[in-house]
């Protein structure tokens, strides 16, 4: 069977990886070098061992490869099309019949690659976020088997105080739970109870308590109860013992999760909703952010190399700025959340666009 690239399109894609993978992996391993120097310090005073530093560092790669990977396709296609560019390949292949748009498809799936191994990443990243802040100290892990005085934030927008919870016997003492609605189609009410069992066949069984129900700020219905089964307490013993993941911790899914319970809690989610939706945004970036790289590195055979670095800094710098501009415009509420995320993209998608239509093909 025939190869569907043709010589040259394995010729052009092979140039783009080449760049591409260099500075998807060297980026992160400045950015390690640079972090190191900063807080070996603090490593140091934590008394982690150099094993533990080396492998919190190494789980530490796949967040820093999809924070660098739009700006590494845009590097990859900078050098690789202004390096065809100043050895008049580019010429040579219009000259044989074959377009600019043509010779640059190989570089386009090349970035489409690159989008769908950030989406991966992006759902990888979570997990060896919290194993690596474990390894570092930076979040403590929880092995206790008593908790006293504490919140557990769960999901349905509801709110567990607890005095006193043990996973041995499966008890709890002093529990109260919240949930703030928004009216009377979904009224804010608060259990209280004074014990509370886990049960063999799963869930939790509370006693001695009262069910408030609060439709609005002047209704208070009131009933007592002798025991109740909450079919939304749902969370073992030993889940309670855990700290609360950041969102930094969360997948795309988990994330989603997390804001529909803040949500109903009341609570201001809009930053979560930009950062959710940032998960898919940033890998996009990857191809469209070559379509502007592409045509701004035909112009480079006079400046060279440093041409095309100053070209490549100019484009992220700017994207990034304009990405955390956004980032506040969205958590403000000036523009839909969602919508926020994409308006970096949207702006470059247009300005690529253009200047793919204004090159000479």
């Amino acid at each position: 069977m025939r190869s569907p690239l043709r010589p040259l399109d394995r010729y052009v894609l092979s140039e783009f990886w080449k760049v591409l993978v260099a500075t998807a992996l060297g980026f992160p391993l400045l950015v390690i070098i640079i972090d190191i120097s900063e807080k070996l310090d603090n490593y140091l005073a934590r008394e982690l061992s150099a094993q533990e530093i080396a492998l919190a560092y190494l789980f530490g790669i796949p967040e820093t490869m999809f924070q660098v990977l739009p700006a590494a396709v845009l590097f990859a296609t900078v050098f690789t099309v202004g390096g065809f560019t100043r050895h008049s390949e580019i010429t040579a292949a219009k000259a044989s019949g074959i377009s600019f748009h043509r010779f640059i498809a190989p570089i386009a799936a090349g970035a489409v690659v690159a989008t769908f191994v950030g989406l991966a990443l992006a759902e990888i990243i979570p997990p060896l976020n919290a194993r690596r802040l474990e390894l570092l100290k930076e979040k403590q892990v929880r092995a206790a088997n008593q908790r006293t005085n504490f919140a557990y934030a769960a999901d349905h927008g509801r709110v567990y105080k607890i005095g006193y919870a043990d996973v041995g016997s499966g008890s709890m003492t002093d529990l109260e739970i919240e949930r703030r609605g928004t009216g009377p189609d979904f009224p804010s009410y608060l259990v209280t109870a004074k014990t509370g069992s886990w049960g063999s066949e799963g869930g939790w069984t509370l006693k001695n308590g009262y069910f408030h129900i609060i439709p609005d700020s002047l209704a208070n219905i009131s009933i007592q109860f002798d025991s109740l089964r909450d079919r939304f307490f749902t969370e073992r013993p030993v889940n309670l013992m855990a700290n609360p993941r950041a969102p930094a911790e969360m997948g795309f899914a988990d994330l989603g999760n997390f804001i529909k319970a803040m949500e109903r809690s009341g609570a201001d989610v809009r930053k979560l909703r930009v950062e959710r939706m940032l998960k898919i945004a940033i890998p996009v970036t990857c191809v469209i952010i070559m379509l502007i790289g592409a045509p701004l590195a035909t112009s480079t055979q006079r400046g060279g190399t440093a041409y095309g670095i100053a070209i490549s800094l100019a484009v992220t710098v700017i994207f990034l700025v304009l990405l955390q501009l956004t980032q506040a415009i969205g958590a403000g509420g000036l523009v839909q959340p969602e919508l926020a995320a994409w308006m970096p993209g949207a702006l470059f998608t247009c300005i690529g666009t253009y200047l793919l239509i204004k090159v000479r093909t």
